[in-house]
């Protein structure tokens, strides 16, 4: 993540009204405390939707991507093709928000909101239908676990709203893309096409209900989604066979 982009993503928290500035020193450099974290008293990296990024070895860096072996910057193993995952929300600076999990309703991805979704008489089907996505296999798409054949392909439509597709249907909004999203073990969702902006969490109402639609920041979307909230998205692994509802609607 290159410093630009990591001043981009502070801009964005600074502009949500997350934190106070504090000035401290490090090392020689004057910083604010709400929008870099000094480590050793010697380097400061830049705060990334509410947390601080890590440090190793002269880089900083996003656990939800890269970790620090043996004093370096390494990418961390994306899941296996096929595993089964949920995704919640991680921003330690707004509680309200942090650790929401993110569900399926409406045809896009909310926090705050239930998993909305559809079972046909007879049909096999979870008891308590929950979101959980499946990992992509090389450059293909994301897919919402679902049942129905065909499949729910997940796309980043052209407002950088998260959003999936119909079942039965392969079709997506026109100017979406479903390529560059990676999910890594221990780690979390990133955008690869997004040049590293990140995510944000915008209020919104999804069938009658008050929660946050999740979007893919970019530098066409990021003044416009600049009064959300900058989030990451962590991603914690389900055991194989998962199967989190029929159909998602």
């Amino acid at each position: 993540m290159t410093r630009s982009i990591s001043l981009a993503l502070s801009g964005l928290l600074a502009a949500a009204g997350l934190a106070q500035a504090t000035n401290f020193t490090c090392g020689d450099t004057q910083y604010d405390s709400s929008v870099y974290v000094c480590y050793d008293n010697k380097f400061a990296c830049p705060i990334i939707a509410g947390e601080g990024l890590s440090y190793c070895s002269g880089a900083c860096y996003s656990r939800f991507m890269y970790t620090c072996t043996d004093n370096a910057v390494k990418p961390l193993k994306p899941l296996a093709a096929g595993t089964p995952f949920s995704l919640y929300v991680s921003n330690p600076a707004v509680m309200s928000l942090d650790g929401m999990t993110v569900g399926a309703c409406g045809q896009q991805w909310n926090a705050g909101n239930k998993t909305c979704s559809y079972c046909p008489k007879g049909a096999s089907c979870p008891s308590s239908p929950s979101t959980v996505m499946l990992a992509p296999s090389g450059s293909g798409p994301v897919a919402m676990d679902a049942s129905a054949p065909g499949g729910q392909s997940v796309y980043i439509d052209s407002t950088g709203a998260v959003g999936y597709t119909q079942a039965h249907s392969a079709s997506a909004p026109a100017n979406s893309t479903s390529s560059g999203l990676v999910v890594y073990e221990h780690g979390g969702l990133v955008d690869l096409n997004s040049a590293g902006y990140g995510w944000a969490a915008c209020p919104s109402q999804v069938d009658g209900a008050y929660g946050y639609t999740i979007y893919s920041v970019n530098k066409e979307n990021g003044e416009k989604l600049s009064k959300c909230t900058p989030v990451n998205l962590r991603a914690k692994a389900l055991p194989s066979g998962t199967v989190g509802a029929w159909q998602y609607s």
